[in-house]
């Protein structure tokens, strides 16, 4: 089972670690630089081998990959690192890589952007991913703090349960493993059973912002939670795809 998100201290003057993964030197700096401007800290590599027992043995708070590298290339990379973190991923893609964006949002990644990108764009990508990783953060905190509020109830959906404050999901007695994105796309789905919600409405509730993505995105989540659910139940149909409209959730 994948383990949660990395724990990190919130204090406002602890930069943010992201993790820049790519083979081309050029990139690693340029984007390494405008991401310390910003005020975040970055680590690099050139390579997916090296990169992997890092980001395992001491997570970033994000990590940003190229599809396109030699030995292990960013699809490999996220493969393997989905068996045990939860970690939020960002793919670096070419304009012609259609496919393999399709293929790294079905395998866990949270976003991807194309080359050549802004670096305003990235920031702005990984600040909206950083924030939905902190409301996950918190609320597992809030958890063993000895004031805390009272905690969210569980979601419960016939044989679906949700956890929002532990960011945990089972589906009968079965638990399953979703990323950050994977657990807001279906909560909002969860939340008003048997009610479509649009495209936009999901990216709405994954997003918390203006940050742009593509149907295709939503399209490769949804992909991936059903195949989560039917690795654990395969006659599993709960999430209903009304063509041309949206997505709901079907409670039994």
């Amino acid at each position: 089972m994948a383990s949660q998100l990395p724990a990190r201290a919130d204090a406002p003057d602890v930069p943010r670690t992201i993790a820049l993964v790519d083979d081309d030197r050029n990139i690693l700096t340029t984007v390494s630089i405008a991401l310390q401007t910003e005020g975040f800290a970055t680590r690099l590599y050139n390579d997916g081998d090296t990169a992997l027992k890092a980001l395992l043995d001491n997570p970033p708070d994000l990590a940003v990959c190229d599809i396109k590298m030699p030995r292990m290339d960013g699809l490999e990379l996220l493969r393997r690192l989905r068996e045990k973190s939860d970690l939020p991923v960002i793919f670096l893609t070419s304009k012609d890589d259609e496919a393999d964006e399709a293929l790294g949002l079905s395998m866990g990644a949270d976003d991807y952007i194309a080359k050549p990108f802004s670096h305003r764009l990235l920031v702005a990508r990984i600040r909206a991913i950083l924030r939905r990783s902190d409301i996950v953060r918190r609320e597992a905190a809030s958890e063993e703090a000895q004031d805390a509020e009272p905690l969210p109830d569980p979601i419960r959906r016939g044989r679906l349960v949700m956890d929002p404050a532990r960011h945990a999901v089972t589906w009968g007695d079965a638990a399953v493993s979703l990323t950050v994105t994977e657990f807001l796309i279906l909560e909002a789905l969860a939340m008003r059973p048997g009610v479509v919600k649009t495209r936009n409405a999901l990216m709405d509730a994954a997003y918390h912002d203006d940050v742009f993505v593509d149907d295709r995105t939503i399209d490769s989540h949804i992909k991936r939670l059903r195949r989560k659910f039917r690795a654990v139940d395969g006659s599993f149909g709960a999430i209903e795809t009304l063509y041309g409209a949206g997505y709901s959730f079907a409670d039994e």
